[in-house]
């Protein structure tokens, strides 16, 4: 049974101070379109620039995860990105008004408590699971980092943390569905080690912290002197060391508590990843930086995927859907700058059309003659024609009707393209059309390997309309 995509039933608000800025911040979190995933907004800066929740916008691991884009950054993102996968909400956009999400409690229970409140919406799509495929492997030797992400037919993550520490010891921490998410992981509060805790108050860098939202482990031998010095600092009467070996500002809510929260901290930085996982997650001595390098990772594995999807050999003899006179009557263009040659696939949602390149084409007298290759920008001009196509496809009498580009983006060449080579370009939509906007994903290729790959979004606009405008 397919599970369908959920965003929030209503908007959710809730405001706090960033644990390391000190910035006061209000979030708000609003229901979102299908395939939207989680985006930030940063409406305090000019533009309200918009932030993807993606593994390739992360700009910083050392105190947190912070993710930067379109010039605009928001940091500690993990706990708010875990509380939406626990409570697997699929698509919602975060408006914030500072550059860090507030810490809260130090865990997610706070943000899961709201989003329960708010409750959810299922959508018209399918949640659109990653399935592990084989095992994944990422290592630190160094750090004696090992994460490995293996086949399963459902979600389960174990997590160790070992820090050579006689307080802490070694720790375990797992659950075999996210559903355990609320109840086993979300109150778990971040920690920190007294020694960390003091450079950080020297370098003024935890401006937020008051001791209310984080386990201080106490590593060391610690004098009265020194307990009455950070009672002072964090404008409590007194501070003692706990039987646990914890300052006793907070009590635990888990004997295992810090391993609890280092496994909701890498269930946040997996959410980078774009997609909702379905594998048996295993991590040792996991940290943000380890985190995003392995969220990349499986993403790099995702992309791998993507692109065999269009590895698939047609036969350009084929009866086509469309032939060059169809394609004609559909696209304005004309020779020379007629792409397309055949239609060889079409649906509501993808198409695929071929081009054959010639040595009588115009183009060969003047680019590179004795070393005749055919221009990029002219195959992702062939590949926005048969993007074309499928978008014409969508109004009623196409012929009266033009695509204009808007954007081009994540455009690589990955090989030449020589005169007798066959193009087959595969553009498929990456949400629905929407007020005459498409967004497609489009791959070129000769035989069983790529050559050409891009975003594009382009605009339907009726003929007539265009040359009033003009």
């Amino acid at each position: 049974m397919n599970v369908k995509q959920r965003t929030l039933n209503s908007e959710i608000t809730i405001s706090g101070v960033g644990l390391h800025t000190g910035k006061h911040a209000t979030l708000v979190f609003k229901p979102a379109p299908v395939n939207h995933g989680y985006k930030f907004k940063r409406i305090d800066l000019a533009g309200q620039p918009t932030i993807d929740a993606d593994v390739d916008n992360v700009s910083d691991t050392s105190r947190g995860t912070t993710i930067t884009q379109n010039g605009a950054s928001v940091s500690t993102v993990e706990h708010l990105l875990a509380s939406l996968v626990g409570m697997e909400i699929d698509n919602v956009l975060i408006e914030i008004d500072g550059p860090e999400v507030p810490i809260m409690d130090g865990s997610a229970l706070i943000y899961v408590e709201a989003i329960e409140n708010a409750g959810y919406k299922d959508q018209e799509a399918d949640r659109e699971y990653y399935e592990i495929p084989h095992n994944i492997h990422y290592t630190e030797a160094d750090r004696k980092v090992e994460m490995v992400a293996m086949p399963l037919d459902g979600y389960r993550f174990t997590c160790m943390i070992d820090y050579n520490s006689p307080v802490l010891g070694s720790q375990h921490s797992a659950i075999t569905s996210i559903s355990e998410f609320k109840k086993e992981i979300a109150s778990s509060r971040t920690f920190c080690f007294l020694h960390e805790l003091e450079m950080l108050l020297e370098h003024n860098l935890i401006k937020g912290g008051d001791l209310n939202n984080a386990i201080v482990v106490v590593d060391k031998d610690v004098s009265k002197d020194e307990l009455k010095h950070l009672a002072k600092l964090f404008n409590r009467e007194d501070i003692d060391v706990a039987r646990e070996g914890i300052l006793n500002n907070i009590k635990l809510r888990h004997q295992n508590e810090p391993a609890r929260h280092k496994l909701l901290d890498m269930i946040g930085d997996l959410a980078l990843v774009g997609r909702p996982l379905k594998g048996h997650i295993m991590a040792a001595r996991p940290g943000h930086a380890a985190n995003v390098a392995f969220a990349k990772k499986i993403k790099a594995q995702i992309n791998r995927e993507k692109n065999k999807k269009y590895v698939r050999i047609y036969d350009p003899n084929m009866t086509p859907v469309y032939d060059t006179a169809q394609i004609m009557k559909i696209l304005p263009h004309r020779q020379p700058m007629l792409m397309v040659d055949k239609i060889l696939e079409l649906t509501k949602t993808h198409v695929v059309g071929l081009k054959n390149v010639t040595m009588n084409e115009d183009i060969f007298m003047g680019h590179f003659p004795n070393e005749p290759l055919f221009p990029g920008v002219l195959q992702i001009e062939a590949m926005a024609q048969t993007g074309g196509i499928l978008v014409l496809n969508t109004v009623p009498d196409p012929e009266n009707y033009i695509t204009l580009f808007l954007k081009i983006e994540n455009a690589r060449f990955k090989a030449q393209v020589k005169p007798g080579d066959t193009i087959i370009f595969h553009c498929s939509l990456l949400q629905p059309i929407r007020r005459g906007i498409a967004q497609m994903k489009g791959v070129g290729m000769v035989g069983e390997k790529i050559v050409v790959e891009a975003e594009l979004m382009a605009q339907i606009v009726k003929i007539k309309e265009e040359i009033k405008e003009q």
